[in-house]
């Protein structure tokens, strides 16, 4: 890092950035440009959820660690039912966290899904609907990325909120008990 600039200008993690945005790109790219190299749709379809498959994972277990200290994944418990679970920084941790990288974490996990709307109504209103079970896959892939880490991140403020109201209690009660044995 160059001393001469202000501290906060660079991206923490470039790599992690990188590839954050390497797969969301590359299938964005693919599926637009596809059109004009291949005349397959298998070729198409299977290329481009790939792409979409290795963003979803990236960006789930690899950059949101990384980029915002946040991961999320959902098990099935012995009931049958959905059981989200999170994994989040301490909050001292999170605030320390590159806010540039964070910026374009959020930004561009929200954008890459408007894209895919963007393309599913093109698909639409070209009457294709081939190309938009491809863009209702990445879509879902996106939109499940960012269920995932906006509910972790209301998470980790609800257990920070819990742990200083415990914190502030703790002392209270220790603050009393103190001042009654004295007496």
């Amino acid at each position: 890092m160059d001393p001469s600039q202000p501290p906060g200008e660079n991206y923490a993690n470039p790599k992690t950035c990188f590839f954050h945005v390497l797969f969301k790109a590359g299938a964005l790219a693919f599926y637009i440009l596809s059109a004009l190299f291949f005349n397959s749709f298998v070729i198409i379809f299977v290329v481009t959820v790939l792409l979409a498959a290795l963003d979803f994972w990236v960006v789930k277990n690899v950059s949101g660690r990384i980029l915002v200290g946040l991961r999320w994944w959902n098990e099935i418990n012995d009931l049958g039912e959905s059981v989200w679970k999170f994994e989040s920084l301490d909050q001292e941790s999170l605030a320390r966290m590159n806010k540039k990288g964070s910026w374009l974490f959020w930004w561009t996990l929200y954008i890459t899904a408007v894209a895919w709307i963007v393309l599913g109504i093109f698909s639409l209103i070209r009457f294709q609907a081939d190309y938009c079970l491809i863009v209702g896959v990445c879509l879902t892939l996106s939109i499940a990325n960012i269920v995932g880490f906006t509910k972790c991140r209301k998470d980790a403020k609800k257990q920070f909120q819990q742990f200083a109201s415990q914190t502030i209690a703790s002392r209270v009660s220790s603050t009393i008990q103190s001042a009654f044995s004295v007496v």
